[in-house]
């Protein structure tokens, strides 16, 4: 469990027309403060509904920002994202607050690809990959985005629960099963697939089970945010 320090991750949080459903969040979620060696606390930013934020509506960026600066007056040491599609305001937060900002896994790409043997590809997990936009990868030379294969779940259970109304929670063991489909498509038709990546927030109860299964390092934004406080002094007794 994580310890009562008055520190705190914070998570910027979307915009639904749905109250929040009243059940804790699934183990290994980033809305689990078990996920972390910090309690989490969220903040919605007005305005931010996953549509607007996938089209990076610039007239949300003040809505971040004083969601983000709402985090850090409650004691936020660190502020990432429930949507990775944040990263289009990455900048404008990193510039309004003084605490590290890691808005999506995706932050991590670079990094990746660095790490693994030049002939290897990453593989970039998303909810669907229709909407994704390679922009979001950070990455410069075509050689690089060449490196990285992008598949979504569309389709699948996960898929059809989020588009329901309201949306209908599923269950670990479905999503792990949409991943596993999705990289067993990825991988037939690139077998060099040297590591995996979720970029969607909804997909980290499911990284154990597919860390198995694919035998593959997998990464996902819980991954950046525990190397993150890891970094920082989160004792009790700092002043």
């Amino acid at each position: 469990m994580a310890p009562q320090t008055g520190r705190f991750l914070g998570i910027l949080d979307l915009e639904t027309e749905f109250p929040p459903i009243a059940t804790l969040p699934a183990v290994g979620s980033m809305l689990n403060s078990d996920s972390y060696d910090l309690p989490v606390i969220t903040e919605v930013v007005a305005g931010g509904r996953v549509e607007a934020v996938m089209r990076g509506d610039p007239e949300l960026e003040p809505a971040f920002i004083a969601a983000a600066q709402r985090l850090v007056e409650r004691g936020a040491v660190a502020i990432t994202s429930y949507c990775g599609a944040a990263i289009r305001y990455q900048a404008a937060l990193a510039a309004a607050v003084d605490v590290p900002v890691l808005t999506s896994s995706l932050m991590m790409v670079p990094l990746l690809l660095k790490q693994l043997p030049p002939k290897k590809k990453l593989a970039v997990l998303t909810f669907d990959s229709r909407s994704f936009n390679r922009d979001w990868l950070g990455l410069d030379s075509s050689e690089s985005h060449d490196r990285v294969i992008v598949g979504g779940v569309e389709g699948g259970t996960l898929s059809e629960n989020e588009r329901m109304y309201p949306p209908l929670r599923t269950e670990t063991t479905d999503i792990e099963l949409d991943i596993s489909r999705t990289v067993a498509r990825l991988r037939k038709d690139n077998p060099d697939i040297g590591a995996l990546l979720f970029s969607c927030t909804l997909f980290p109860p499911a990284t154990p089970k597919i860390r198995q299964m694919a035998e593959l390092p997998v990464y996902d934004i819980t991954t950046l945010c525990r190397t993150t406080l890891q970094s920082l002094d989160n004792s009790e007794t700092r002043q």
